[in-house]
């Protein structure tokens, strides 16, 4: 049988780019063959070309993904200590957890968006901008802080208008203002971090996070339960151990960035001035892309809440699946972080031919870690859900949570996929800085196939959990759509969000 040719395995690179940016009418069913055939062909022999987009990848995505692999490692033992802690801690702290997360999402996603503007800088050889405009999000994480918590005031009526029992609304009010309080930390680690994910040097911030969590895992145990010197603070206690996490990783970056070195070549110290033009652009094409993720966490924030509507067994089990959820959703904010910063240095060159062969690569390396975990929530929901049983609860008290899980995990497997590239996409699209289209594309989804069909299904129908996580799948996938439909357009290759700062 005779292979391809490296010219020939070239040009069918170049020809399904081509056909990814710029779509033209053709036989749908050849279209289909053709781009199988060559994915097919891609995995058994890469040419060099290819071969440098995978090592790219992994050099600057798997960092990211261990970083927020760690992350997802402490928010998920923190879930597991409050499960075994109590059923009612663990039912407050998804919904606590989304809402604390929906406000500070917006904050961080536009302290974060800085990795695309440092990215553009670099690749066009800018070096002298990264300072300043690391230092304008310093300015917008201090304005964040005080922003974040003045929001501790809402908590007792946001959570009284839940409808969930007392003694979880107290709960969720006392986690939530402890999220919001120390807030302001979180977002200035996102700013500092950026002045490494940005260049593409992510390895120092995957150091930092898996340190985070090494200090926050046994805090969190120790203060949820009241062990060696600490009191028992059960819900409280979390909160705490997350935000003293937080100031770790941020004093860390504070330490390693602000050098001799640093300062000489990219102005880190001495380019602390207010510079309005770059702070404005930040929030131009920052705050779009932020509202998007924000949104995201809308959508789910209020299924949370309506989920607690159906019972307490219901929002406890639904917190629990989402938290095993995370092993593939935190990964892929990693990747999608990476894939920003690889199409933005790519773009910043005037190479968006390079970005799309990034974005292929990432996909093909995506893939092999989700047929993984698929095949682990397929076929060991037991063992999993069972991590998360109280200490007081039985085997069999405990056998409706598990019955329901295995079901919810099911749901989950049906969207993984689809839910990845829509991440992956989303990447390609805030590197490019296309935030604007992503913001009202997905605001208009979230209301109109999450939040307005869920809350009436379950407020005037008497919808259950099933009908509930069903929405959730049709979302995903209505989000994979959208996003890959933008992506094929291709107007993100002529786009820049550096202007002519």
């Amino acid at each position: 049988m005779q292979t391809p040719s490296g010219r020939e395995v070239r040009q069918g690179c170049l020809n399904i780019a081509d056909g990814v940016a710029n779509p033209v009418r053709q036989d749908p069913g050849k279209e289909l063959l053709f781009t199988l055939n060559f994915l097919l062909s891609s995995f058994l022999m890469m040419n060099t070309e290819s071969q440098g987009h995978y090592r790219t990848v992994l050099k600057v995505s798997l960092p990211l993904v261990i970083s927020l692999s760690s992350t997802m490692i402490m928010e998920f033992t923190d879930r597991v200590f409050l499960a075994n802690y109590s059923l009612d801690a663990i039912a407050a702290a998804m919904p606590a957890g989304l809402a604390a997360l929906l406000f500070i999402t917006f904050f961080v996603g536009i302290a974060s968006y800085l990795n695309v503007f440092i990215a553009q800088y670099i690749g066009a050889g800018l070096y002298d901008r990264v300072g300043p405009a690391m230092w304008q999000g310093i300015y917008f994480s201090i304005l964040a802080a005080f922003m974040l918590a003045s929001l501790c005031f809402v908590a007792e009526p946001l959570f009284h208008i839940s409808g969930h029992p007392p003694q979880v609304r107290q709960l969720e009010a006392v986690y939530f203002q402890v999220l919001l309080a120390g807030a302001g930390i979180n977002v200035l680690g996102a700013t500092l971090s950026s002045f490494y994910t940005g260049r593409g040097k992510t390895f120092p911030v995957m150091i930092i996070h898996i340190f985070g969590a090494v200090i926050n895992i046994p805090l969190d145990y120790a203060l949820i339960n009241g062990v060696w010197i600490f009191p028992e603070l059960g819900i409280f206690g979390a909160g705490i151990a997350t935000v003293t996490s937080w100031a770790v990783v941020a004093l860390l970056f504070v330490g390693i960035i602000f050098s001799k070195k640093n300062d000489s070549m990219y102005g880190v110290v001495k380019s602390r001035k207010f510079d309005k033009k770059i702070f404005s652009r930040l929030i131009k094409f920052g705050a779009p892309g932020s509202i998007q993720f924000s949104m995201d966490i809308f959508a789910f924030t209020v299924f949370i809440f309506m989920v607690g509507r159906i019972g307490t067994t219901e929002l406890a089990v639904t917190s629990i699946i989402l938290s095993i959820e995370s092993l593939a959703f935190m990964p892929m904010m990693g990747i999608s972080m990476g894939t920003s910063t690889l199409v933005a240095q790519a773009l910043g060159r005037n190479r968006p031919d390079e970005a799309v062969g990034i974005t292929k690569c990432t996909i093909h390396v995506v893939f092999f870690y989700l047929l993984a975990l698929f095949f682990l929530f397929l076929l060991a929901p037991e063992w999993l859900i069972n991590i998360f049983r109280p200490r007081d609860y039985t085997a069999e008290d405990y056998a409706a949570v598990v019955r329901l899980g295995i079901v919810l995990l099911r749901f989950v497997c049906a969207y993984i996929f689809f839910d990845a590239l829509y991440m992956i996409c989303i990447g390609v699209l805030k590197g490019a800085g296309d935030t604007l289209f992503i913001s009202w594309s997905i605001g208009i989804l979230s209301l109109s196939v999450m939040v307005l069909p869920l809350y009436i299904s379950i407020e005037f129908f008497d919808a259950g959990l099933y009908v509930s996580w069903s929405f959730v799948t049709l979302f995903i996938f209505s989000l994979f759509l959208v996003s890959f439909w933008r992506f094929r357009q291709g107007k993100w290759k002529s786009m820049r969000v550096i202007g002519e700062c």
